[in-house]
């Protein structure tokens, strides 16, 4: 295939030997299968985002570390050169969220170098090689669902003990491996600590795996990691290898129990118009 624009450099460099096919293409990136010596990897290609773009994903940045305050001025009054310093930290997020989480056991695509605006990082496959499915393209039992849920709670509870959350958690942004779920897409990782909404997202994530897993095991519908998750974040008293319930006490003299369900029935509706697309899309319409 004909080389696409950003891997030449990379072929010229020697990081990688050849690149065999596109893997996927959206709005922010597009992911090509390569070779790198004798390893089939995958780098995905930044696109440059536009000034919409640009603002719909302030909320994602606040609370990010930059180089310098220049820089954090820049960023805050969205000039030309604050909009390229964004859009770089952009970019840079995943990558160091990548190393990140491989250093603290959570299941994500390894890195193996950020090269002129590209990720080279290893190939999720499924056991017959291929590139592994989405969670939510596969059909699994209720048991794997519930090891699936478990696991993944676990994995979102590991990146709030580092400080991060992923900030758009779903069903399409975790594959299935033949060893099982590897998360995925963290440009817009979020700062737990440094970021307002960081509660909001947090329960978002959550909410929509437990939405999309309830397809085959409906009681999960029924657990509350998230707000679990983070009262024990708040306390300094989650750890990588703590035991969740999924179990919650719900404080009633507090108004926080209405944004709580306000944000499940969100996710849901959000997992319902998913769905709708999904038939539709099947149909051809």
């Amino acid at each position: 295939m004909k080389t696409p624009k950003g891997l030449q450099d990379l072929i010229d460099e020697g990081v990688i030997d050849q690149v065999l096919r596109p893997l996927k293409s959206g709005k922010e990136a597009s992911v090509y299968v390569v070779r790198s010596g004798e390893d089939i990897r995958c780098a995905k290609v930044y696109k440059d985002m536009a000034q919409r773009s640009f603002q719909a994903r302030v909320q994602y940045q606040e609370g990010r570390k930059v180089r310098g305050s220049r820089q954090a001025r820049a960023m805050g009054k969205a000039t030309k050169f604050g909009r390229k310093e964004a859009e770089a930290a952009w970019k840079n997020a995943e990558v160091d969220a990548l190393y990140q989480l491989t250093a603290a056991g959570v299941r994500v695509p390894k890195p193996y170098g950020y090269f002129n605006g590209v990720l080279v990082m290893e190939l999720v496959t499924d056991a017959d090689g291929h590139s592994a499915p989405r969670l939510g393209e596969v059909e699994l039992s209720a048991e794997t669902a519930r090891e699936f849920h478990r696991f993944l709670m676990q994995q979102v509870a590991r990146m709030l003990c580092i400080g991060l959350i992923h900030g758009d958690l779903s069903e399409y942004n975790v594959l299935v491996a033949p060893e099982g779920p590897v998360i995925i897409d963290l440009p817009q990782v979020v700062s737990a600590s440094g970021n307002n909404n960081a509660r909001t997202m947090l329960r978002r994530d959550v909410g929509n795996l437990s939405i999309s897993l309830s397809r085959f095991a409906p009681e999960l519908l029924d657990t509350h990691y998230a707000e679990e998750m983070w009262a024990l974040f708040e306390l300094g008293e989650l750890h990588p290898d703590s035991e969740l319930t999924g179990q919650f006490t719900f404080d009633e003299r507090s108004a926080d129990v209405d944004s709580v369900m306000q944000s499940i029935i969100d996710a849901r509706e959000e997992a319902i118009i998913r769905q709708l697309g999904r038939e539709a899309a099947a149909r051809g319409d």
